[in-house]
This record gives C-alpha cells, sequence and structure tokens, in this order.
C-alpha cells in the first residue's frame, strides 16, 4: 500500500512536473522522527533548499512581481505537501519534550530551515500570513536569536511574518527580552531596530493630515488607553541601556572611502543590492572568517581584522553602515513622537545623540560625493531612492521631532553660536529666552559649526524644486519636496515661540534673502515645498521689524510684490501662517509709533502698507472662512480657522467686531447665498471649542505663536457663539431668520 502511494507520487511527479518535492518530503518526514539521527533530514533539506531557492533569487531579481502559483511552482508544490509545517516542526522539536535538558539542533540544520521558510515566503505570501497566525512559533523565533551563527536568518524572518501581521505582537511576551536585547553586540541590535520598527510604529493608516480632526478625535475617544506600540515602546525603554546603545550606533563613525572612482564604484554595488540582506549576508562571512571560533564580537575593530572585509569595497562598507542606521534613527524618531518623549529626550540629550550627528554631517550624512544629480537606481530603473536619500530623510525627522517645541532645541548649536544669541539679546536690551539660558553647555555640538547651522547651509544649496521618487521606500513617496519641507519645518520649529534673537541669528545668515528668492524667482511651483518657506518666512519675520525692512529692500519692485502675493493667493491653506504673521506684526507695529524705526518701516514696506488696508485684510477673511468646513478640517487645514480667528480677536481690542461681521453678511448677499458663510463658520467655532479646551499643547502652541493669551482666543469664540440675537458681537445676530442653520449639531461621531 505504501509503496504503491509513493509510486503513485512519482508517476503523478512526471506529469504535474513537481521536480520530486513530494517525495523529497517523504523521506525528510520519514528521517527526522524524534531521537533520530537529523544528518539524514539535513542532506534532504539541502536537496529541497537548492531547488526553493532558485525562485526566490528569481523573484528578488525581477521587480518582485506578485507572487502567484504558476509564477512559483516548486514553492507551492512544497507548500502544498506540508513542507512548511514539517519545518516549523522540526525546529520547535527541542520546546516539546518533557526532559529536563533540552536537545541541541545543529546550527546549519536550524539555519537551513530557517532559509527555507523565508524563500516560501518571499515568493508566497500565504505561507507568511500562515506562520504570521502562529503565535507560539513567532515568540519561538525569538528565542533563536540568541544564537549568533543563526541570529540573521532568524532576524531576516521575523520581519517578513511581522510585517504582514494582522495584530501586532506584544514586545512583552518575548521570554527574557532583557536578557536578549543585552546580549546583542551592536551589528544585531542595528539588525534587531529592523524588527523594532514593526512593533512599535501605529497602523500606517495613510497622511495624517488627510484625515480629518473629526475622525481623529472619535478614534481618540474609543481608543482611550494605551495601544499596543505604545505598551510596547514603554517595554523597550525598561531595557537597561538600550538608547544609550542605540545612541552609539546612530553615531558611530565609519571609514570614509577617497578617490575619483568612489560614486561608480558604489553604483556598481547597489544595482545588484536588493535590500540590506545581501549585505547582512556577506557582512556575516566577513564575521565568521574574522572570527573563526565564533566567540568574538562582531564590530568594526573584529571585522577590520577579516582578509574578507578587506576584499569589500569600502563602498560597500558605507552604505551598511548607513543602512543600519536609517533603522537606528527611525526607532528613536518612533519613540521621541510617543507619550514618552520627555524621558526619551532627556536620554538622548544626556547620550548626546546631537553632537555626535553633528560630527557625522559632513563625513556621512550630507558628503560632498553624493552630488544631487547623481543619482543610485535600485532595480527598477524608475527608482531614484538610495540608502543615502532615506538616511537624509530620516535624519531630517528625528530632527524635526528632537526639536519640537522643546527647550533642548538649542543643543543644536555650538557653543560660540549659543554666544552670539547671548550677544544678540544683550545688544537689543532684552532678555535671553529661559531655554537658552538653562541650556547644558556640556551637551551641545562640538566644532566650527552646529546642526542647526550646518543644514541651514544645506537648505540654501539645494535647487528650490525638483524631486526623487520611490515607491518602495517605508514614506511611500521620499521627494526633495518632502527633504525641503522638513528641514523648514525643522527650522521653523526650533524657533519656537518667537525669540528676537532667534530670528537675528538666522537673518544675518541670509536665510530671509534665501526664502524670498524661492518664492519670487525660483519658478517653484511645488506646494509642499512652497508651504514650508510660507511658514518659515512668517517665524523669521513675525514682530521683526528689522526682517519686514529686508523684505521691502528685496521686494523692491512692484512686480516682485506682485508675484509674490500670487503666491500666497494661489493657495490659503499653505500660506496662511504667513498671513497670520502679517497681521499680528502689523498690529504690535501701529502701537509702536514712538519708534521712529517703526513708524519708517511701517510708511515704506509695501507689505505692511497692503495689508493695513481693511479691504484686503476682509478679503483674506472671506476666503478662509470659505475653504473650510467641520467635515473637512484636518491638521494641515484648521490653521485657516485659527487665522480667521486671529483677525478677529486683533478686530474686537479695536472695538471693530461687528464691523467686521456684518461684512461677512454683506458678501454673503452679495454672492448670493445668504447664511452660508456665517452658519459655517459657527459650526466651525463651535468645533474650536471641543477640539482646544481638551488639548494642552495645541492651545499652549496657539497662545505662543500669537503673543494672545488663551484666555482672550476663549472669550472670542464664546462672544462669536453667543445665543443673544441682539448682541453686536454674535454671529447669530447677522443671519437672518430664515436662513438660520445653528441648531443643526454636524459634530457628533
Amino acid at each position: 500500500m505504501f509503496l504503491s502511494l509513493r509510486g503513485l507520487l512519482q508517476e503523478r511527479d512526471k506529469r504535474a512536473k513537481w521536480h520530486g518535492i513530494p517525495t523529497l518530503l517523504q523521506k525528510l518526514y520519514e528521517s527526522s522522527h524524534p531521537n533520530s539521527d537529523l544528518s539524514h533530514a539535513h542532506s534532504f533539506l539541502k536537496v529541497l533548499s537548492s531547488q526553493l531557492s532558485m525562485e526566490a533569487m528569481s523573484f528578488v531579481t525581477e521587480d518582485r512581481k506578485t507572487a502567484q502559483e504558476s509564477t512559483f511552482p516548486n514553492t507551492h508544490t512544497f507548500d502544498l505537501f506540508g513542507g512548511v509545517d514539517l519545518l516549523v516542526e522540526i525546529l520547535m522539536r527541542p520546546t516539546l519534550t518533557m526532559q529536563k535538558k533540552k536537545p541541541k539542533m545543529n546550527d546549519d540544520l536550524v539555519k537551513d530551515c530557517l532559509s527555507v521558510l523565508y524563500n516560501c515566503c518571499i515568493c508566497t505570501e500565504e505561507v507568511t500570513k500562515s506562520l504570521a497566525g502562529r503565535d507560539d512559533f513567532v515568540l519561538f523565533l525569538f528565542t533563536l536569536m540568541t544564537n549568533k551563527k543563526t541570529f540573521l536568518q532568524t532576524a531576516t524572518l521575523i520581519e517578513d511574518i511581522l510585517g504582514v501581521k494582522k495584530e501586532m505582537i506584544q514586545l512583552e511576551g518575548i521570554p527574557n527580552l532583557s536578557g536578549l536585547v543585552q546580549s546583542f553586540d551592536q551589528q544585531q541590535l542595528a539588525n534587531f531596530c529592523r524588527i523594532l520598527s514593526v512593533t512599535i510604529s501605529e497602523p500606517d493608516v495613510g497622511n495624517d493630515d488627510k484625515h480629518t480632526l473629526l475622525a481623529k478625535n472619535a478614534q481618540q475617544k474609543r481608543n482611550a488607553s494605551p495601544s499596543r506600540a505604545e505598551v510596547n515602546q514603554v517595554t523597550l525603554l525598561n531595557i537597561p541601556g538600550f538608547i544609550e546603545r542605540l545612541c552609539k550606533l546612530a553615531t558611530r563613525k565609519v571609514s570614509e572611502a577617497t578617490g575619483a572612482n568612489f560614486l561608480q564604484e558604489l553604483e556598481d554595488w547597489y544595482t545588484w543590492l536588493d535590500n540590506a540582506l545581501v549585505l547582512d549576508a556577506l557582512m556575516q562571512m566577513a564575521t565568521e572568517e574574522a572570527e573563526q571560533s565564533s566567540t568574538e564580537s562582531s564590530d568594526e575593530s573584529s571585522l577590520a581584522t577579516s582578509p574578507l572585509r578587506h576584499r569589500l569595497p569600502q563602498s560597500m562598507k558605507i552604505v551598511h553602515e548607513i543602512m543600519y542606521k536609517v533603522e537606528v534613527l527611525y526607532v528613536l524618531c518612533v519613540l521621541l513622537m510617543g507619550r514618552q518623549r520627555n524621558q526619551v529626550h532627556k536620554m538622548l540629550a544626556e547620550f548626546r545623540l546631537i553632537p555626535g550627528l553633528n560630527n557625522l554631517f559632513d563625513k556621512l550624512i550630507w558628503r560632498k560625493y553624493t552630488a544631487s544629480n547623481h543619482v543610485v537606481h535600485g532595480q527598477n530603473e524608475n527608482c531614484d531612492c538610495s540608502p543615502e536619500i532615506s538616511f537624509k530623510i530620516q535624519f531630517l525627522r528625528l530632527l524635526q521631532s528632537f526639536s519640537d517645541h522643546h527647550e533642548n532645541k538649542y543643543l543644536l548649536l555650538n557653543s560660540q553660536e549659543l554666544n552670539e544669541l547671548s550677544a544678540i539679546s544683550m545688544k537689543a536690551n532684552i532678555p535671553e529666552v529661559e531655554a537658552l539660558v538653562n541650556t547644558d553647555r556640556s551637551l551641545v555640538c562640538d566644532g566650527k559649526k552646529g546642526l542647526l547651522t550646518r543644514i541651514l547651509t544645506v537648505m540654501k544649496r539645494e535647487p528650490p524644486d525638483s524631486s526623487f521618487r520611490c515607491a518602495s521606500c517605508r514614506a511611500k513617496i521620499v521627494t526633495q519636496e518632502i527633504k525641503m519641507l522638513t528641514i523648514s519645518q525643522y527650522v521653523s520649529l526650533v524657533l519656537g515661540a518667537t525669540s528676537y534673537a532667534d530670528q537675528m541669528f538666522l537673518l544675518k545668515r541670509g536665510l530671509l534673502e534665501h526664502i524670498l528668492f524661492c518664492i519670487i524667482d525660483s519658478g517653484c511651483t511645488s506646494r509642499d515645498v512652497l508651504q514650508s518657506y510660507f511658514d518659515l518666512l512668517g517665524e523669521l519675520m513675525k514682530f521683526n521689524i528689522d526682517a519686514f525692512k529686508r523684505f521691502n529692500k528685496y521686494v523692491n519692485t512692484p512686480e516682485k510684490f506682485q508675484t509674490f502675493l500670487t503666491q500666497i493667493n494661489s493657495s490659503l491653506v499653505d500660506s496662511n501662517m504667513l498671513v497670520r504673521c502679517i497681521v499680528l506684526s502689523l498690529d504690535r507695529f501701529e502701537s509702536q509709533t514712538e519708534d521712529v524705526k517703526v513708524v519708517e518701516v511701517l510708511s515704506e514696506c509695501c507689505l505692511l502698507s497692503y495689508m493695513a488696508r481693511v479691504e484686503n485684510r476682509l478679503s483674506f477673511l472671506f476666503r478662509l472662512i470659505n475653504i473650510i468646513n467641520v467635515q473637512t478640517l484636518t491638521q494641515e487645514n484648521v490653521s485657516c480657522l485659527n487665522t480667521s480667528l486671529v483677525i478677529l480677536m486683533l478686530a474686537r481690542r479695536k472695538a471693530k467686531l461687528p464691523f467686521y461681521l456684518n461684512a461677512l453678511r454683506e458678501k454673503e448677499y452679495a454672492e448670493k447665498y445668504p447664511g452660508c458663510l456665517l452658519n459655517n463658520f459657527h459650526n466651525l467655532l463651535r468645533f474650536w471649542q471641543r477640539h482646544y479646551l481638551n488639548k494642552d499643547k495645541d492651545s499652549t502652541c496657539l497662545e505662543n505663536s500669537s503673543c494672545i493669551p488663551f484666555s482672550y482666543w476663549k472669550e472670542t469664540v464664546s462672544v462669536l457663539l453667543g445665543p443673544d440675537r441682539t448682541s453686536p458681537c454674535a454671529i447669530a445676530s447677522y443671519i437672518d431668520e430664515p436662513f438660520m442653520d445653528l441648531d443643526r449639531d454636524l459634530l457628533e461621531d
């Protein structure tokens, strides 16, 4: 019966072109019973591995086509006849024994089992999903990472499985996680960060800015307790020395390549490197050759003694280090944005992450070799993403997270630059900002330039409007627009609450003129890039009479000023923060008429004169209210609502609020849609109350950015929403009864 079954398999094998896989699996099964000598089983597995690895290799070298049964027949056959389940059983068998001393499997057998499973995952997504559904196997895989010989194969398989797992794994469920992580050398820890990135990031739900605030608020109500990602972040932070080791990884140096052939050498290697896996495999070979006994550490010093290490191109070593740093910086960035942000921030400062990155800036992060016109292609000829571009993007995102409204932002300067800020304050006879006074000078940047100055130099050197695109990067689309946006947002956030010394520090470096060139003279049309320039220009100019004087000097013709206005008016969602800055600055300058310099600039500056005309302020107000409604409010466009409020608060201070509300009413009737604008504004303000009165951070930002007490914001909104239709400051007073639509609740979930 059994012989006839085997004969039947062999006969069917010829017709179905199974290439003997079912028969080999039968032999593998028979030779892998408990307590049997697994050497025979290993020999069968090696034959199977060679057949399956060819299909996996073809997959990763042919533009990663969608895996189909017909495309990878050997992998499909292997899974169909129980090969995947059999290998899982073989791997986990030591955990199922009742013996006190667990039997140890041969390392090479474990490596081959893992490699075959990984090859199956590459070619057939259903295999990956099936393994991801087995929590016992996923947790078991982490225990295999204690063995350096099987670490790389285990890490790559775990990474693939977690990428499709429906429910995020809980790190606290991994046996002895703290001991496991502490046992890793630096290379293993860097690899482990690739796995951690999946476990600490909230599920990707698209562009965060595009999600409506209504939906976000409803989601927060439903998920009041910490998410799995947040719990995992806490678990990592509780591992002794974890953050310190990541900081060392992020800032460790790598020897620099020299010579004219560097770029070509790098491109030659990268054309066949699918991802970090090939690099890791070769680096592991170098490690094993150096160690021999596999007892030494695989850090740079030991790798340097390896003959194979010397044979690897210098550029490959650099790309390898860059790929590691991308993952490490990503983990640090996610932790910086989590609920434990203050704890993480303190540790990153203490472990001198910022000075370390500053020391790497010219030699590794923004090397002069990486000319912007040189593209390192991947497998796809249309892909313009390289590890170095990804590294720049992650570096900038980390700095943005680090400097986002935090007092440690001045760590991005060096001692000389801090002294310059102090001197600016002293000359202007104004007190230094508290954050500057409290900055620990032992933790700031070293060298002739701090990180902020270096980034400003790079920003001015980059083309105003160009792009790199890559569909395979974590960011889905990595563009130079995003890079420029990140730089500009980062510098804007460094300024934080308006500081005259900070502004003058940047103005002295020609930043305002550079931004105006990009807006007016460069032909830049990218909305993302322009928005970042508008935001930064607003921060530079707010309340700063010298900045407005510089603006007027650059925008010295009617044609230039008209181009500037056209750019502003082309998208108020992008430019409204600048409009807010101009309105606020004008209001302050008009109260400083005893200052001769202020009076002079007020009379000469075309921008201030333009905004001083009430019809222009009303025009902005009409459009700001009209381009948003409660259902379409997002983190990106909610600033339009706040800018409209700023205009009305300043009008209220001057007892002009009724005039502005009546102007809105007249605009409605002139456009033949009575009640539409004011009903919409009323609903927006009701949402504003719900959104901001429960968010301390948001309210603090509003107060700091406008220098208007938040109590006045709340009071003005309450006055505008007043139910008394006889009040000249209530919106309801300006909507005729037939068009009244204030009772409908559009704010419920």
